[in-house]
């Protein structure tokens, strides 16, 4: 596995019961996966000859993130190295410019876009979202027609195409000052519209080589500050048929895109009642660590059954709730001291620490609760990560 961080640690542990052994290659000896796996490789998944001595003696090569370059992966693959999943499929999750292409080309329900050279191109996108009427009220808001205004009409989203995660790599602008931050970078930028969203949802699906698949409850994903902060599953007040959908949605997209192992799709849901594709992500996800406790299988063991394809497991939930909720580093460094607290507070509670060193704002660890009343599982997944953190102390 490529990537030494916490997902790759939960795929390892999830391997553990199968006989599978792994080998990881790791940024550094002290990442989360490191310190658990005893076959560990330090090296720079940027560099060609580090992969090919990496790979060497594996049966398959997979990932926990999306930056490995995909020329790399290509040659691999010509050397005969199976890559699951492979570059051609990784390439939409890895660059969002080529993700939104593909997906409009098959017709998938994407937030209006476009790829922009600079503020001025920013500024006329602005405006023609302005100008055109929005899909869910029929109403559109007056623009400046030629785009030259310094300050927007309606707020544009900008992202950079690659690298971005947890809220890096994005910003909401509204004036041309803003639109040349992202600029700076030197690398391709994506302008969306800025949707009007009632929540985020995601639907994780897993997708093995000859063909099988199975999809997971859809779930309701709530962020703060760009980052996931709460998992519920399933997503409450999702009707049965829409939810469906977003599964149906998510299994077209691993299909056309040639996905192999577990896939996030992360989406938008409209006040009027449509669902749009946010994000892609070829990976064990974070909207899918409910799965540990919550599901039959959880999401790193079909992850690693799918790309040994081997026959995948039940995705189906196990108790009519799960909540995860993500445990970030605070001001006290210690966490240990507090697991008397809330493992005698709520016996069922189940936590997952990564082994990271705590800063603060850090994803360090998640815990997960599960039950039949949804206001009290929320509650005790809530009360656990705030304690953790320390912004509880009772």
């Amino acid at each position: 596995m490529v990537g030494g961080g916490q997902l790759a640690r939960m795929t390892h542990e999830a391997g553990i019961p199968l006989g599978i052994t792994f080998r990881l290659l790791s940024a550094s000896a002290q990442e989360s996966a490191a310190l658990a796996a005893s076959d560990v490789v330090v090296g720079d998944h940027r560099d060609l000859a580090t992969l090919r001595e990496f790979a060497r003696g594996c049966d398959v090569i997979t990932f926990d993130h999306e930056h490995v370059p995909t020329e790399h992966l290509r040659a691999l693959e010509a050397e005969g190295v199976p890559v699951r999943p492979g570059p051609e499929a990784l390439e939409h999750a890895q660059d969002k410019g080529v993700m939104r292409a593909r997906l409009t080309q098959a017709g998938v329900p994407c937030p209006r876009h476009r790829v922009v050279r600079d503020p001025a191109d920013v500024a006329a996108f602005a405006a023609e979202l302005a100008a055109e009427p929005a899909a869910d009220d029929g109403t559109s808001a007056s623009a400046d027609g030629d785009g030259r205004s310094p300050v927007f009409p309606v707020p544009v989203v900008l992202k950079t195409v690659r690298g971005g995660y947890d809220g890096k790599g994005v910003w909401v602008v509204r004036t041309r000052d803003e639109a040349a931050v992202p600029f700076r970078a030197g690398v391709p930028v994506l302008a969306e519209e800025k949707v009007d969203f009632a929540r985020e949802l995601a639907a994780c699906v897993v997708r093995s080589p000859h063909g099988q698949a199975v999809a997971y409850p859809v779930v309701e994903s709530v962020q703060v500050g760009g980052v996931c902060d709460t998992v519920i599953a399933p997503a409450p007040g999702l009707e049965a048929e829409r939810a469906v959908v977003a599964q149906e949605l998510a299994l077209r997209i691993a299909q056309e895109l040639g996905v192999v192992g577990h896939m996030a799709v992360e989406l938008f849901e409209t006040h009027d009642g449509r669902v749009l594709v946010n994000e892609l992500a070829m990976r064990p996800h974070n909207s899918g660590h409910w799965t540990q406790d919550g599901a039959v299988t959880s999401q790193f063991a079909n992850h690693l059954r799918a790309v040994l394809d081997l026959p995948l497991g039940d995705p189906r939930a196990r108790a009519r709730w799960t909540v995860m909720a993500n445990v970030l580093g605070g001001d006290y460094p210690d966490m240990y001291a507090a697991y008397r607290h809330c493992m005698a507070r709520d016996p069922q509670l189940k936590i997952h620490m990564y082994g990271k060193d705590v800063k603060p704002g850090r994803k360090v660890g998640h815990v997960n609760t599960y039950g039949d009343d949804l206001a009290d599982v929320r509650e005790r997944a809530a009360h656990a990560a705030g304690y953790l953190r320390g912004t509880i102390s009772e």
